[in-house]
């Protein structure tokens, strides 16, 4: 007698084999018994049984790249990586997060959170809890809340810096060897109550609200290889980070950053991850640091470049940001509701005085929001559109003025629809650089962000876009195996982070499965939603076509709908 029997879907286990026709079985939160390629069916009788007969029944994703550090306090689903088929999360990514902190410095953390991530300062000051000031009490407090998905965590560089170092870390000034051993020891701490690593972020481009670089942005090789070094002695973790120069701010960071990365590596026996996307400013760097990563491996260094699945975009709308807000006829609206101002932007003589200003803008924050920056994204969204459909292609060909197309663009569909910006992987005008990262066995699924950007853009989508654009939809060049999709959110990035007991369907693995009508599933247009602590806002996309989202042998979406159920866990540690 089984608790579960799925039977008669189209298994792909995670493990890159071909995709075949089978039944699972699962009890006690585990998977027990999966059909085989010469006898699919599993005997025997169970206490629940779902006919999958025309879906895809794969394992639960695993996204490693998401930053719910202060939203896994108030909202156990981790909206809105539940809507599209991840079970397990892991936060604390990029240097930042809640932990350890002393009582002064909590309202310090939440304005790094909402400088370097998008997060609403607002929310997290509302929504987070605090009542606790280590790193392990921190991981105490997650493990009493009600969860739906599995979250692992990551030990912040920028949190313990503060910690240990008071305003000398906060300012980024350079660490002590005193200090370097109190921030060694806050990791081992870290590590021993259950962090699956540690974190740091070296772009310039990450800063708290206040405009200063997250602690540790200017961090020695010393210091990292403290950090690094408590790795090493507990014989587990991942180091992963935001590279200097990885969003084309430092065109001579590449090779400083993999010399250190490669020496830290192969001197702590640990993979460091890092996030690579391709840059306008050298289009080429990706391909450069991809070998660089390759090539490490032969002096016994393990570097596995974290890569996307589509491109790191700004979505420009009414409800986000827009041009319009550099107009000085802005001032005279802005106070109005998305349908009001929609019915003001309809008037012919409001359209005449905006595009007229919009004509001799030239501040250089409008940069990115220029006629031929912008692609309508459409719903379904449209990802990797082509030049022909710029909004300024698209004037030209008609013969109209590009802003004005703009401007009808931005009030259409009663203000919901958005502009895309591609700000990195889209330098060529097409997504043929991120397949070449994605198909290569080094590299890692990730930067997502789920719970981050939230009034940018929304990429927690990513897994159910590498199913619909990557492996079903794409026309503008080649596309990934659905084993291989599969497997690179699952057994891959699960294996990444030490997490051996989830990833596939096989006897003995986590009972987590996706039931997936491939044939409909699609992605929605982001939209915005009022619905974090304090109401603030934030960027949400749904999913059509996952039928069933199981989580340890229990139900927890069904049909984009949650059912209640909160079978979720902290992860304390590898397995």
């Amino acid at each position: 007698m089984f608790d579960l029997i799925i039977r008669g879907g189209t298994v792909v286990d995670g493990s890159g084999s071909e995709p075949r026709t089978a039944d699972v079985a699962i009890s006690d939160g585990a998977v027990v018994a999966v059909g085989t390629a010469d006898a699919g069916r599993v005997e025997g009788a169970s206490s629940q049984e779902i006919d999958a007969d025309g879906l895809l029944v794969t394992p639960g994703f695993v996204d490693i790249h998401t930053h719910y550090d202060g939203q896994v306090t108030w909202d156990p689903l981790l909206t809105p990586s539940c809507w599209h088929g991840v079970t397990t999360t892991v936060m604390g990514n990029c240097g930042v997060g809640f932990a350890p902190v002393s009582e002064d410095r909590r309202e310090w953390l939440i304005q790094l959170m909402e400088g370097v991530e998008d997060i609403p300062g607002a929310a997290l000051s509302a929504g987070i809890q605090w009542n606790w000031e280590t790193f392990p009490e921190y991981l105490d407090h997650v493990e009493t809340l009600p969860l739906a998905l599995d979250v692992g965590t990551q030990v912040p560089h920028g949190a313990i810096r503060a910690y240990v170092m008071g305003e000398r870390g906060a300012n980024n000034e350079p660490a002590t060897p005193a200090d370097i051993a109190a921030m060694k020891q806050l990791v081992a701490e870290g590590i021993a109550a259950g962090a699956l690593g540690v974190s740091t972020s070296r772009t310039i481009m990450h800063t708290a609200v206040n405009g200063d670089p997250v602690p540790g942005t200017f961090a020695a090789v010393d210091e990292l290889t403290g950090l690094g070094d408590a790795l090493r002695e507990a014989g587990t973790g991942v180091f992963e980070l935001a590279p200097a120069g990885a969003l084309g701010e430092d065109l001579l960071a590449a090779d400083r950053e993999m010399a250190w990365m490669q020496d830290l590596s192969a001197r702590i026996g640990r993979p460091i991850s890092f996030a690579l996307n391709q840059n306008a400013a050298d289009p080429l760097e990706w391909r450069k640091l991809l070998d660089l990563s390759e090539a490490a491996a032969k002096l016994g260094a393990d570097i596995r470049p974290q890569v996307h699945a589509r491109t790191v975009s700004l979505l420009i709308g009414l409800g986000t940001f827009h041009p319009l807000m550099w107009c000085e006829t802005w001032g005279s609206v802005a106070h109005l509701g998305v349908d009001a101002l929609v019915r003001e932007l309809s008037r012919a003589e409001v359209k005449e005085r905006f595009v007229r200003e919009l004509r001799v803008l030239d501040d250089p924050m409008t940069s990115f929001m220029r006629p031929n920056r912008l692609y309508p994204l459409g719903d379904p969204p449209d990802y990797e559109p082509t030049a022909a459909d710029t909004m300024a292609a698209r004037a030209a060909s008609l013969g109209g003025d590009p802003w004005e197309f703009v401007y009808d663009a931005l009030i259409s569909d009663g203000g919901r629809e958005l502009l895309n910006s591609p700000i990195l992987n889209y330098a060529d005008g097409s997504l043929a650089p991120s397949y070449e990262m994605l198909k290569s066995p080094i590299t890692a699924f990730g930067l997502g962000d789920g719970g981050a950007h939230a009034g940018q853009t929304c990429d927690a989508s990513s897994t159910t876009f590498l199913l619909t654009h990557w492996v079903r939809d794409r026309t503008r060049g080649p596309r990934l195996g659905l084993s291989e999709a599969v497997a690179k959110m699952t057994s891959k990035t699960a294996a990444l982070y030490g997490l051996g007991d989830r990833g596939r369907l096989a006897p003995g693995m986590i009972g987590d499965v996706n039931l997936i009508d491939m044939e409909h599933l699609q992605l929605r247009r982001p939209e915005l939603a009022y619905d974090l602590p304090a109401d603030a806002r934030r960027l949400i996309q749904h999913a059509e076509g996952y039928v069933s989202t199981i989580k340890c042998g229990v139900e927890i979406m069904s049909n984009g709908q949650e059912t209640g159920a909160r079978p979720g866990r902290l992860l304390r540690g590898a397995r």
